[in-house]
C-alpha cells in the first residue's frame, strides 16, 4: 500500500504583474503598498508581487492568491490603475518608463541590488512576469521513509536529489504553461507599437528571456557542496547572489533567499516556469498546480542519477526549445518533444491511477499536447 503521506505538503506562491494606467501604460505612481508583505514588487516600481502564506493544499493557496489580488484590484481601482494580466509587458516608449523598484530605509539595500542587475542585464528583463510555485513535502512523510538516519541530512539529500529530477524535466511544465507568444514591438524597437507574434510561446522562458550570460553548473554531492558551486560564482563575479541564480529550479532556504540561510538546511523547492494565464482570473489554472505537485511526487519516486554538467547544459537546452511556438524538430532525449510529453504523462497516469482526481488533472494536460498535435496538423494542410 502506498504511503499516503506523500501526498501532504506545503504550497505557496509568488505572481508578479505590472500596474498599468486607464490607457494600459505602465503606471508610473510610486508603488501603493510600502509596507505590506504579502504585496510587493520584484524589479521596478510599477510591478505588483503578491506572496501567499504558506498553504496545505493548492486549494487553500488559491483562496490567498484570490484574497490577495481582490486587495490589489480595490485599491488600484481608487488609483484609476489596472492590473496587466499578461507575461509579456505592454506598450512602452523607453526605458525611463521602468523605474527600479525605490525600497527605502533599511531596504536600500534592495533597491542598491537592483540598480547592479539593471547595469548587467538592462531594465526590459526584468519586465516579464509569472508565476512562481513553491513546494515542499511535509516533515511527516519525510520522517517516515528516513529510516531513522539524521533527519536534517536526509531532508537535504532528498531535495537535492529532487531538484536534478525537477530540473531535468523542467521543460515539460513549461510546454503545458507557456502562454506569451504575443509582445508589443515597443518590446525590442523605441518607437514601435502594436503587437506581433515572436517565434516563442513563452519569451520570458525562451533563449531571449530571464538566464544568465552564461549556464551555471552546480554540484549535488551534499548541500554543502551544492551551496559552495553557488559561492564560486559570486566569488568570480559571475553572480551578485543566490538570487540571482536565474533557472527554472531553485532550491531555497527558510527566509531570505541567500547562501548563509542555507546553513539551517533546504526548506523547499521553487518551480519558475509558469506564464501569466490571460485567461484565468488570477493567472494561473488550479489543476496546473496541481499537476505540477504531482509532478513532483512523481519524480521524487524516480532513482537518482549523477547530474554531470553536459547533462544540466542540456537540460537549459531543452527548457528554452521547450518555449518555442513551433515545436517542429525539438526532441528530448532523442524523442519528439510532444511524444516524450505524452510518454510521461501516461507513466503518471499510471502512477496515480486509484485516484480519480489525479487522473482529471493528467488527462487535462494530456488534452494540451492534443491540441498541439492538431493544431500541426492543420497548419501543415494549409500551409504545406
Amino acid at each position: 500500500m502506498k504511503n499516503q503521506l506523500i501526498y501532504k505538503g506545503n504550497f505557496g506562491l509568488e505572481r508578479e504583474t505590472l500596474r498599468v494606467d486607464k490607457n494600459g501604460r505602465l503606471s508610473q505612481t510610486a508603488h501603493p503598498f510600502e509596507d505590506d508583505g504579502e504585496i510587493t514588487r520584484d524589479f521596478c516600481e510599477n510591478q505588483i508581487e503578491l506572496v501567499t502564506p504558506v498553504c496545505s493544499s493548492v486549494d487553500d493557496v488559491m483562496k490567498e492568491l484570490d484574497r490577495l489580488d481582490k486587495k490589489v484590484r480595490k485599491a488600484l481601482d481608487d488609483m484609476d490603475e489596472r492590473i496587466w494580466l499578461y507575461s509579456n509587458p505592454p506598450h512602452f516608449s523607453d526605458d525611463s518608463e521602468i523605474p527600479v523598484a525605490d525600497f527605502k530605509g533599511d531596504l536600500s539595500s534592495k533597491r542598491f541590488y537592483r540598480e547592479k542587475l539593471e547595469l548587467r542585464y538592462g531594465k526590459r528583463l526584468m519586465l516579464f512576469s509569472g508565476i512562481h510555485f513553491n513546494f515542499s513535502f511535509d516533515d511527516e512523510y519525510l520522517k517516515s521513509i528516513s529510516s531513522g538516519e539524521d533527519f536534517s541530512e536526509f531532508k537535504n539529500r532528498f531535495y537535492l536529489r529532487l531538484y536534478k529530477q525537477l530540473s531535468r524535466h523542467s521543460w515539460l511544465p513549461l510546454l503545458l504553461t507557456a502562454a506569451s507568444p504575443i509582445h508589443d514591438r515597443s518590446l525590442y524597437e523605441d518607437g514601435e507599437k502594436g503587437g506581433t507574434v515572436s517565434r516563442y510561446s513563452s519569451i520570458r522562458s525562451s533563449e531571449k528571456g530571464y538566464w544568465n550570460s552564461f549556464v551555471p553548473t552546480l554540484k549535488f554531492d551534499s548541500l554543502s557542496s551544492y551551496v559552495d558551486s553557488i559561492q564560486k560564482y559570486v566569488n568570480e563575479g559571475k553572480l551578485f547572489s543566490a538570487s540571482e541564480l536565474y533557472l527554472p529550479i531553485r532550491l531555497k532556504p527558510k527566509g531570505e533567499n541567500s547562501i548563509e540561510n542555507f546553513a539551517n538546511g533546504v526548506s523547499h523547492i521553487e518551480l519558475r516556469m509558469f506564464d501569466l494565464n490571460p485567461l484565468e482570473p488570477l493567472g494561473i489554472n488550479a489543476d496546473d498546480l496541481r499537476f505540477a505537485h504531482l509532478l513532483a511526487v512523481y519524480l521524487s519516486e524516480q532513482p537518482d542519477f549523477e547530474y554531470t554538467d553536459e547533462l544540466q547544459v542540456q537540460a537549459v537546452h531543452n527548457h528554452r526549445n521547450a518555449a518555442l511556438l513551433d515545436l517542429e524538430g525539438v526532441t528530448i532525449d532523442g524523442t519528439p518533444i510532444l511524444e516524450r510529453a505524452g510518454q510521461i504523462l501516461d507513466k503518471m497516469s499510471e502512477r496515480f491511477s486509484d485516484n480519480n482526481e489525479y487522473q482529471n488533472v493528467i488527462a487535462y494536460e494530456k488534452a494540451k499536447l492534443s491540441d498541439r498535435i492538431c493544431s500541426k496538423i492543420i497548419n501543415e494542410k494549409i500551409y504545406g
